[in-house]
């Protein structure tokens, strides 16, 4: 990650000097777009050192969702960053009419070749980084999930950005530089807004996958001393780690003893079989009891008495 942060700035200052020479707004709102991918690549690095801290007494369940704050900055960044910038650099153009000499084009085009290639390279570099962590599998990481997000906006990016500068170029209409600055506002924000939405999801206790639900229920279901399994809660609390708290009926005829030690095994064969489950919280219920209780003969010998 080190390494696509130095090549972000590195495309951001190459991007900016050409926009610049050219007096391009398409270019320069590919600038903006290079920087935001810089800041972000500061938060996600910021979120994968931060969120392996072990859990401590003010964060007992440790700091796994830090990966989701940071991603969520990171979202942040590409909005206005990126965005806001990109539609303010259209709305410049449409408003003095950018004029470039064809030594501008010839340059701007030139950066973007650079770019698209520099970018294209990361994009596959993180592809494979996705095949290598199962595919689908591994889109589950936010942090991995926002590069590649980040490296396709900035290929199609960088394309809109050559097709408007080349458009410019034919027609002398600078409606088409500042329709791909449009363009690309535009495709950062809906990036934005999907990323965001994730890690908001995800900040406010989204539930564990449902395959893994599954498996815990599954689990649980097959313990030879539990006789019903009432319900089940999961919450994500980091990238491969999820609170299980489940409610569950035991077979009667079991002393408080017992009943402890089943617990306790019950947690630990859950833990095992379930790598996701890192928090378990058992609540013991006697249903029968509690039917009994709620029973029309039970109420009316209340009543009675």
């Amino acid at each position: 990650m080190l390494v696509a942060l130095a090549a972000n700035l590195l495309i951001a200052v190459a991007k900016a000097v050409g926009g610049l020479f050219a007096g391009s707004p398409a270019l320069l709102s590919e600038a903006a777009h290079s920087v935001a991918d810089s800041l972000n690549e500061v938060f996600l690095l910021a979120a994968l050192r931060r969120s392996k801290r072990p859990a401590d007494e003010r964060h007992p369940f440790g700091y796994g969702k830090e990966r989701f704050f940071w991603s969520l900055l990171a979202a942040v960044g590409i909005f206005v960053m990126g965005g806001c910038f990109s539609f303010f650099q259209g709305f410049e153009a449409l408003k003095s009419g950018a004029d470039e000499k064809t030594s501008g084009y010839v340059a701007g085009l030139i950066v973007l070749g650079v770019a698209f290639l520099a970018e294209g390279v990361s994009l596959l570099r993180a592809l494979q980084q996705v095949r290598r962590q199962g595919g689908k599998e591994g889109l589950r990481d936010p942090a991995l999930r926002t590069v590649v997000a980040e490296d396709g906006t900035a290929v199609l990016g960088v394309t809109l950005a050559a097709a408007g500068m080349a458009l410019h170029m034919v027609t002398g209409q600078v409606v088409w530089e500042a329709s791909a600055s449009f363009a690309i506002g535009a495709l950062l924000v809906f990036i934005a807004y999907h990323l965001g939405r994730e890690a908001r999801d995800q900040l406010i206790g989204e539930a564990a996958d449902p395959e893994t639900a599954a498996r815990i229920q599954e689990v649980l279901s097959a313990q030879p001393e539990i006789d019903s399994v009432e319900a089940v809660f999961t919450m994500k609390t980091g990238l491969d780690s999820a609170l299980v708290a489940a409610r569950v009926d035991l077979v009667p005829g079991m002393d408080s003893e017992r009943v402890e030690d089943v617990a306790v095994r019950i947690k630990r064969s859950l833990a095992r079989l379930v790598s996701e489950a890192d928090q378990i919280f058992l609540d013991i219920t006697d249903r029968r009891a509690e039917e009994a209780r709620e029973s029309p003969a039970a109420t009316g010998e209340r009543g009675g008495a």
